[in-house]
């Protein structure tokens, strides 16, 4: 009713004007009447009807709104007031049942359905958040730094505080998760900033997932993730010990902020304009500055998914830890493992286990639709040697595979090719790719591309007002090579490091020719940047290779295994080129070290070099200036691959 007040209060006068304004004409009408015949006007000049009375007909109008305009305020807030009540109801009543404390309703859930909560109720009200029991997280974390492994908290009997609010939340515990908290508080050292992430982990690398794991000497790696790079050097798999972060329990009350880690919780609903998010458990959180870096998820081959149950079980999506550790485990208790796919990740995986078969007996399978290894990425000629090279790894290689049907039968996988072959294994690995995880859209109100998926960004990654999306569920502009999304680590590291800039108020535009890098086992290793892609035109210079054109000794002289790691992005300073004149030609197939060049419209949008380390910032001006050359060979020299 304080809008009919207000609207009284301002009726009012003119409405005491127009009552006096009719007593006195209603008077003198009277005493007209009294002397004089009344008579017809034969002419009206008011503006008003003929015969006078337009105030009287003004001041019932106006009244009469205010008192409609009233009446439908105060039943429509009556009805809103049922509504909201009856809504509440149903939501306690569908909860799981806690302490009585838990029901209690939040000062924030009182405003319209739709429209923004005030500041001051979202910075004081009470939050079910503090009251809901939680997994715990960090002491159930796998060591790093250290070889003490914390022992497991009963979520029972120590639930912790799940923050109720967070300046900085981070959706997502991957490389680029981590790479905007680092970011984040190096521009404003006292930033809180939590990161929520379903796997039961702290922020870790995945490269050595696919990579160094696997040839690791210790029995227990699978324990401590711990493992030698090429080079020699021991490290973890996780990016920092748990002492470097803070617990969700003293997130509040950190006097110099921190960076909180909140395991084993997932993001399933997303408010932009309430700015908050839910988790899996109904618990709430409110944000300022909202990061998505949601990763993705590992595709399946539809005709394994239609195997069954019994397949299902046979068959590893790999991309967690958890992933490696089954997978480990799997492959010492079997005698055939099948991988499906000739990519990356399934060339990794291929030339990993066929060292571990030259031990055992495991027999190691890959195959794919290609016609050679990498074939997608490679051109045809280097894509065979490749091929050749996994098979020394003890891999037995089935090309232009076309997987029909998967069956299980007498405790075997049976796997039944288009072309009538059928492979027998005892487990399946599936390499087949990555889903860009966009849950999130739905509710968020995002765009999601539909070319490349992922969420779409601007220049500076931002999705919305105050939400940014970085690494693999990012879509973004790139101004020489147009709209792309990547799925790498380098892009991982460099796009979380602007987001969390920009989210500090950096409005820097992202420009980063990110980089990716496979090594097949320690002798094998290659860089890439921009579009590598097979169906393009490619013109390939080769030299022979040395003692020091091998992975091994590329983290020797770097001193780290993870290679973006020493990138920058700063502008390379092209060296001159090599006045040596190129050797003689190499003997037929022989690619030891090299670089290829991917051409559109005669200019370079992507390189891949070949055994040769530590020369991408000459590979990232090449493709920044996006200028044609006549001659691919002079441009090779300045890489230096013929020099010893």
């Amino acid at each position: 009713m304080l809008k009919s007040k207000t609207v009284w209060k301002k009726l009012a006068p003119l409405a005491r004007a127009s009552s006096t304004v009719c007593r006195h004409n209603v008077r003198r009408a009277a005493f007209n009447n009294g002397r004089r015949q009344a008579l017809v006007p034969t002419a009206h000049m008011s503006t008003g009807p003929a015969g006078g009375g337009g105030e009287n007909q003004l001041y019932i109008l106006l009244v009469g709104a205010a008192c409609l305009g009233g009446g439908v305020y105060a039943y429509r807030t009556i009805k809103g007031d049922q509504q909201r009540y009856q809504d509440r109801l149903s939501e306690i009543a569908s909860r799981p049942f806690k302490e009585t404390t838990d029901i209690l309703p939040k000062a924030t859930e009182v405003h319209d359905q739709g429209s923004e909560p005030e500041a001051t109720e979202k910075e004081t009200a009470p939050s079910e958040e503090e009251m809901s029991p939680a997994a715990p997280a960090i002491e159930k974390l796998a060591p790093s730094e250290t070889t003490e492994v914390s022992p497991a908290v009963d979520p029972a009997s120590s639930p912790p505080k799940i923050p109720s609010h967070a300046p900085y939340l981070l959706i997502g515990g991957g490389t680029a998760s981590f790479a905007a908290a680092r970011s984040i508080r190096a521009r404003d050292p006292g930033a809180r900033v939590l990161i929520v992430t379903d796997e039961p982990d702290l922020p870790y690398m995945r490269p050595p997932l696919s990579k160094e794991l696997w040839f690791s000497d210790d029995p227990s790696v699978t324990d401590t993730l711990r493992f030698k790079q090429w080079n020699g050097k021991e490290r973890s798999i996780y990016f920092q010990p748990p002492s470097f972060y803070i617990s969700p329990e003293d997130f509040d009350s950190a006097e110099n902020g921190g960076v909180a880690v909140l395991t084993g919780k997932k993001v399933v609903h997303m408010d932009v304009r309430g700015n908050k998010v839910q988790l899996n458990d109904s618990t709430e959180i409110s944000y300022d500055k909202c990061l998505i870096a949601t990763g993705g998820v590992p595709r399946n081959l539809q005709v394994i998914e239609r195997a069954g149950e019994e397949v299902m079980k046979k068959t590893t999506l790999f991309r967690k830890i958890d992933d490696f550790k089954a997978l480990d485990k799997v492959s010492r208790n079997i005698q055939s493992i099948t991988i499906v796919g000739g990519g990356f990740l399934g060339s990794e995986l291929a030339c990993a286990l066929g060292r571990r078969s030259n031990d055992s007996e495991l027999e190691v399978i890959q195959m794919f639709p290609e016609k050679g290894n990498m074939g997608k990425v490679l051109p045809e000629y280097l894509s065979n040697w490749t091929t050749e090279k996994v098979k020394k790894e003890g891999v037995k290689v089935i090309a232009e595979a076309l997987v029909k049907t998967v069956t299980y039968k007498d405790d075997k996988v049976e796997i039944i090719l288009k072309d009538g072959r059928v492979v027998k294994t005892d487990h399946i690995v599936a390499a087949v790719g990555l889903e860009p995880n966009v849950d999130l859209a739905k509710s968020a109100g995002l765009e999601v591309d539909a070319d490349f998926g992922g969420y779409r960004v601007n220049a500076e990654l931002q999705a919305r007002s105050n939400i940014w999306v970085a690494g693999d569920a990012a879509c973004f502009y790139d101004i020489r090579l147009g709209r792309r999304r990547v799925e790498h680590h380098d892009h991982a590291v460099v796009s979380g490091r602007l987001a969390g800039e920009n989210m500090t108020g950096a409005s820097k535009p992202y420009w980063h020719q990110s980089m990716f890098w496979s090594d097949l086992g320690p002798d094998v290793g290659y860089e890439a940047i921009g579009i590598v892609d097979s169906s393009l035109p490619t013109v390939g210079v080769f030299a022979k290779a040395t003692a020091k054109d091998t992975p091994k000794a590329a983290t020797e002289q770097s001193g780290t295994g993870i290679r973006s790691e020493s990138e920058t992005e700063e502008v390379a300073t092209v060296p001159v080129a090599s006045l040596t004149p190129a050797p003689s030609p190499l003997e037929k197939d022989d690619y030891g070290k090299g670089v290829i060049f991917y051409l559109r419209d005669k200019v370079v949008v992507g390189i891949i070099l070949w055994n040769v380390f530590n020369r991408m910032p000459i590979a990232r001006k090449i493709i920044k200036d996006g200028e044609e050359h006549a001659d691919l060979n002079e441009v090779a020299k300045l890489f230096n691959i013929h020099e010893d």
